[in-house]
């Protein structure tokens, strides 16, 4: 097959996610009830608080990738459900940790977990969720499967580590950030879309090419989240707009912008993201600046790229409405920004 074109003008499509939902109607409920299922426990407040995250939604991407890839190759056994549901597992519980880090108080625009119940609760939380996931992993009965999962929640942890490191650093350059994006986003997608060709017992090839399906699905899916929030859209991210700054988080605009920065700008991020000196107008100013620069759009246009990429690596597999939706879902995730 080959990969839709992903054109310069954005256009309108249907959503993919509601598509691959539709087509994954007798296993996604599944997937959904082994979640449920991990996240029983007789300690109160961790099927509250887990409680608290499923009702704050999240579209299930990462699940979906693992159950279509596996549907879209044939595979009719059920080992796919745990691990489908091993990498919501890793993801839920990445994210406890990151708003923990972060002092996050919103996540998918409702109160953070650590908002409300605190750090060592989140913390602790998270840490009971990696250990079901690890355990759906093993479940599936796959010994490569779990390998390249566990690998994937080790780069995860290297990635947050290693974008700590760089808060506030503005001396950090573009390959570095992709490096720290590749870690701690587009891991897991490449590890989800990886684990459905291995359980099936396909070639090399095939894992191969969904490994780099997944892996460039999730960089065009961080870059996308790194302009929407400079762009306004917290109802869309979950998260405040602007939280990234307020951080010191140098984000790829950010990166792109001080390439191009004047002796003014450099002083500006200096102040701004390096000392977290701020006041309540450094954000539009910061705004301003990646739009003079052009950062936010050649931000988005090479998370377009690397959706193409996401597409063209499904080419050598058969046409299927599976293919052709996790095709449509790499158009997606750059169309979300319009």
């Amino acid at each position: 097959m080959n990969g839709l074109p992903l054109s310069d003008t954005p256009q309108a499509v249907a959503d993919p996610v509601s598509t691959l939902m539709a087509l994954a109607g007798d296993d996604m409920p599944r997937v959904e009830a082994l979640l449920n299922e991990r996240m029983a426990s007789p300690v109160a407040l961790i099927p509250e608080l887990a409680a608290w995250l499923v009702k704050a939604g999240g579209k299930r991407i990462r699940p979906l990738i693992t159950i279509a890839s596996a549907r879209m190759l044939g595979y009719e056994g059920e080992g796919h459900l745990a691990l489908a549901g091993a990498v919501e597992l890793i993801h839920t519980a990445t994210l406890l940790h990151d708003d923990v880090v972060d002092e996050s108080e919103l996540r998918r625009g409702k109160a953070s977990a650590n908002h409300i119940w605190g750090n060592p609760q989140s913390v602790l939380v998270g840490d009971f969720l990696f250990a079901q996931a690890f355990m759906l992993m093993v479940d599936s009965g796959s010994l490569d499967a779990l390998h390249v999962l566990s690998r994937a929640a080790a780069i995860i942890a290297e990635g947050e580590v290693r974008q700590l490191a760089l808060v506030g650093d503005i001396a950090v350059s573009r390959q570095s950030y992709m490096d720290v994006i590749d870690a701690k986003t587009a891991a897991l997608f490449a590890a989800a879309a990886q684990v459905s060709p291995i359980l099936a017992g396909r070639p090399k090839a095939e894992e191969d090419a969904l490994y780099t399906y997944g892996r460039e699905l999730g960089l065009a899916f961080q870059l996308v989240d790194d302009a929407l929030d400079y762009g306004g859209l917290a109802a869309l991210l979950g998260k405040n707009t602007g939280d990234d700054f307020r951080e010191g988080k140098i984000t790829l605009p950010v990166t792109l912008a001080l390439e191009k920065a004047s002796d003014e700008e450099r002083a500006f991020w200096t102040r701004t993201l390096g000392g977290k000196t701020q006041d309540e107008s450094d954000l539009d100013e910061a705004i301003t600046i990646l739009k003079r620069h052009g950062a936010l759009d050649e931000t988005l246009a090479q998370a377009r790229a690397h959706a193409a990429n996401a597409q063209s690596a499904l080419s050598i597999f058969p046409r299927n409405e599976w293919t052709a939706a996790l095709s449509a879902l790499a158009e997606f995730v750059v169309d979300r920004a319009y």
